[in-house]
């Protein structure tokens, strides 16, 4: 079972219907009991890194998640998702994420040509071995909507990259904590393979 976690947040529907399509039996919930259970765990999201944290910590959802990652959970973040995973954003000055990865969130550089929010499609550079995107080959394009992004401090954990006005990390690996910046459910068959991915994980994989 597969639990996306619903902190109100944008965009979480999408990604429940994106896994019910790949024949995952999927759960949309806050409740504690439930999320302990779960298989692998989801937390998307599109809006402010503030007011995400803040939903977080009304709904008792932030002590859950640490203590899921602890115990080798998979566990998945996407867009805004992946953000709140990291100790800080720049567009929430003085708002604490989650600290689960060590990186700092900054936000997309002006350059000519360009418009902030990135909107749209573009292609990544996959790492070798980048478990999330086992079986798919060259530099396949994805589906971003960001005005902000991750510049992670282990080049290790880096799993994918893009390029948009600088070097943008578009997806990290560790252990059994995986992220994206894109939403793999509105990438085409590219996202679903990703989730695909995802949805094979167990905690024997860890």
């Amino acid at each position: 079972m597969t639990v996306v976690v619903d902190y109100d947040a944008g965009n979480i529907r999408s990604v429940e219907k994106a896994f019910q399509y790949i024949g995952e039996d999927t759960v949309l919930t806050r409740d504690y009991h439930i999320l302990k259970q779960a298989d692998r765990v989801v937390l998307p999201g599109v809006g402010s890194f503030g007011d995400a944290m803040e939903k977080l910590e009304r709904y008792d959802l932030i002590s859950p998640i640490q203590e899921i990652v602890d115990a080798k959970v998979p566990f998945l973040g996407i867009c805004l998702g992946l953000q709140l995973l990291f100790r800080s954003s720049d567009e929430s000055s003085g708002v604490k994420g989650l600290s689960l990865v060590d990186g700092e969130i900054v936000r997309i550089p002006d350059k000519e040509g360009l418009k902030i929010p990135h909107m749209g499609w573009n292609n990544i550079s996959i790492k070798p071995g980048a478990r999330l995107f086992e079986g798919i080959q060259g530099d396949p394009y994805v589906y971003f909507v960001h005005s902000y992004y991750l510049k992670a401090d282990h080049r290790e954990e880096v799993a994918a990259t893009t390029q948009y006005s600088v070097t943008i990390d578009a997806s990290i690996e560790k252990n059994n904590l995986f992220a994206c910046q894109f939403h793999p459910e509105k990438s085409g068959d590219v996202g679903l393979q990703i989730l695909r991915n995802f949805a094979n994980m167990g905690k024997e994989d860890f």
